[in-house]
């Protein structure tokens, strides 16, 4: 389909059988510095890419899934933003949330929690993208307590461009390959916690997760392992490292 693009300001626990192969110690991901400027129009091979290693988001939580996506991420940053594209080689893909806020977790849809510095005790935030570019952020202390919604006229500042249309329903059950990419603005972060501002020697902790609540093959796809009895994403002590470098 015809690439889009959307400028909006801002946005299982594991049991014995689950998958382990993040399980062993916290995963560590190197985030390169930009150089010069890139559009954002969801695409993976672009040269800005091309020599970037990708995050794969494989390890299930809770029972391991009939249908799990192969989905993989790659991150950059430069002096006022943070970068990620996602690409998901797909199937039984569906969005139907269309507002900011809205519960994209019950549509197809890519997530990157990340606490702006070392330690997530002092708070994280959860961006939420579905398939079709809607997307959530809040930022939030503790799991589940005074979660502050970004304000909408934040939210527009983020720039989101994805491969799919904005609404895909009825529910596509053919294998399809989608893209989503997207710059943050760290101004819009500090608005809300404190930063530590990317350069290299400095890292955040941070989770990449892939979902599908609501569709017909529901699965709970993570980054870094994480041990919990049921899916369940709001769990900041499993979250790994990015590491920024030059």
């Amino acid at each position: 389909m015809a690439l889009s693009l959307l400028i909006a300001i801002p946005m299982i626990a594991v049991n014995c059988r689950s998958n382990i192969s993040g399980r062993s110690k916290s995963l560590r991901y190197k985030v390169h510095r930009l150089t010069g400027s890139m559009s954002i129009d969801g695409k993976w091979d672009k040269p800005q890419w091309q020599n970037i290693d990708p995050i794969e988001i494989k390890n299930h939580m809770g029972e391991k899934p009939e249908y799990q996506p192969v989905t993989k991420a790659k991150v950059l940053y430069d002096d006022e933003h943070i970068y990620v594209i996602f690409r998901v080689e797909d199937q039984y893909v569906r969005a139907v949330a269309e507002e900011y806020h809205g519960p994209v977790w019950k549509d197809s849809c890519v997530e990157f929690f990340f606490a702006p510095g070392q330690e997530p005790s002092l708070g994280y935030l959860n961006l939420e993208t579905n398939c079709g570019g809607t997307a959530l952020l809040h930022y939030q202390k503790l799991p589940g307590q005074n979660i502050r919604e970004i304000d909408i006229a934040d939210m527009s500042q983020i720039e989101i461009a994805h491969s799919l249309p904005k609404i895909v329903n009825p529910e596509i059950t053919e294998s399809i390959v989608w893209t989503l990419e997207y710059r943050l603005p760290l101004a819009i972060i500090r608005k809300y916690c404190e930063v530590t501002t990317p350069e290299p020697g400095v890292t955040w902790r941070a989770n990449f997760y892939k979902c599908a609540e609501s569709n017909s093959h529901p699965h709970w796809l993570t980054w870094s392992f994480v041990d919990h009895p049921e899916p369940s994403f709001h769990q900041p002590a499993f979250f790994g490292t990015l590491e920024f470098v030059q």
